[in-house]
């Protein structure tokens, strides 16, 4: 059985290409002609918008945009999102930024497929869209920034065989269908689960709809239909959330293994109590950070994003290591004042690999 080394799993983000490195490749590249106007400019306004408000992890990416912009002195970050993670309440916000005309949007789309009409009408009225965290099933975009959220699913299936044994039935409680980011952490939970643990058996996944309340009924539930279940993988910050309520209402923490992917002050706590096993932590400061220097060099340049597609990484969080200042830097943060400028950088999507370190 493959092991989990319990010290900190995590992709670096210190030993390869800073995000910005294509400004000054020398390349001759052409932007729309709207786009290239922004470059004339002294100051630059870059919208966010958010997936959902009130999400510590875009909490913490707005505040990595922010000191990022802050940094460079000339960006004004104006942020905004939905109540819900809803492509029906994203959309009017999405129009209505368009029509402040700002520099440049950074968004993270929800419907992978959904939204691809509503930022393509950004892109036609002259400004340009950069995704993060999630994403939309086009190439119209200037590029993406993001977890790889495939290798983050497979850490958090190792991480749970660990911890139960190897053997046994494992349960994943999902956000909702057609979100780029958790459909890829459940691929890649489940192909590790089938390819590298053959005595576990996969229940397979149900929609919280990113509600707490929602995945700790589906929770309860599933905990009744399997009293034999051993692991329960929660996808995202609310169905993690969930879950974990599930079993302590329950009384079962400890008894049912759980992982849950991303690191909010309430899923810190539910690690420290000893109800979630596990917690994946990715790095929204840096996808902020990153995003806004991206954005940062375009707009001075107009020259399009080469390679488009940038990811950051992700960190296991244990009991063992909270402590570790590498690792307590990367759990999200509630409030900006508690926020310090990484100078992060990120690696293309097409390198990355997934390396323990010690």
């Amino acid at each position: 059985m493959k092991t989990l080394d319990r010290s900190v799993n995590t992709l670096s983000r210190r030993t390869v290409l800073r995000a910005s490195v294509y400004a000054g490749a020398g390349l001759t590249l052409f932007a729309p002609v709207g786009f290239r106007a922004a470059a004339r400019q002294d100051s630059f306004t870059i919208a966010f918008i958010q997936g959902v408000i009130g999400d510590n992890f875009y909490i913490t990416m707005d505040c990595g945009a922010r000191a990022k912009a802050e940094a460079l002195g000339n960006v004004t970050i104006d942020t905004q999102g939905p109540e819900r993670f809803d492509q029906t309440l994203q959309t009017p916000i999405l129009n209505a930024v368009v029509q402040t005309a700002p520099s440049a949007i950074m968004m993270a789309p929800n419907d992978r497929q959904g939204m691809i009409a509503p930022i393509q009408a950004a892109i036609d009225a002259g400004v340009p869209v950069l995704c993060v965290d999630t994403t939309i099933d086009a190439d119209i975009q200037l590029g993406d920034v993001a977890t790889d959220n495939v290798e983050g699913g497979r850490l958090a299936a190792r991480g749970l065989a660990e911890q139960i044994g190897g053997a046994g039935k494992v349960f994943v409680v999902n956000t909702i269908p057609g979100v780029s980011t958790t459909d890829m952490r459940e691929q890649g939970f489940r192909e590790a689960i089938e390819n590298e643990f053959p005595d576990i058996e996969y229940l397979g996944q149900e929609y919280s709809n990113n509600d707490a309340n929602v995945a700790a009924q589906i929770t309860a539930a599933r905990l009744q239909s399997d009293p034999d279940l051993s692991g329960i993988f929660g996808t995202n910050l609310f169905s993690a959330q969930g879950a974990a309520a599930a079993l302590r209402e329950q009384g079962l923490q400890g008894q049912v293994k759980m992982v849950g992917f991303d690191a909010g002050p309430t899923q810190v706590q539910d690690l420290r109590s000893e109800v979630v096993d596990l917690l994946i932590a990715q790095h929204p400061g840096d996808i902020g950070e990153v995003a806004v220097q991206l954005l940062h060099d375009f707009l001075s340049t107009g020259e399009p994003l080469d390679p488009k597609e940038f990811v950051t990484g992700a960190t296991v969080v244990t009991r063992d290591n909270i402590e570790d200042p590498e690792v307590a830097r990367y759990l999200y943060v509630a409030d900006c004042a508690d926020y310090t400028l990484a100078d992060a950088t990120a690696m293309p999507a097409v390198s990355l690999e997934a390396t323990p370190t010690a």
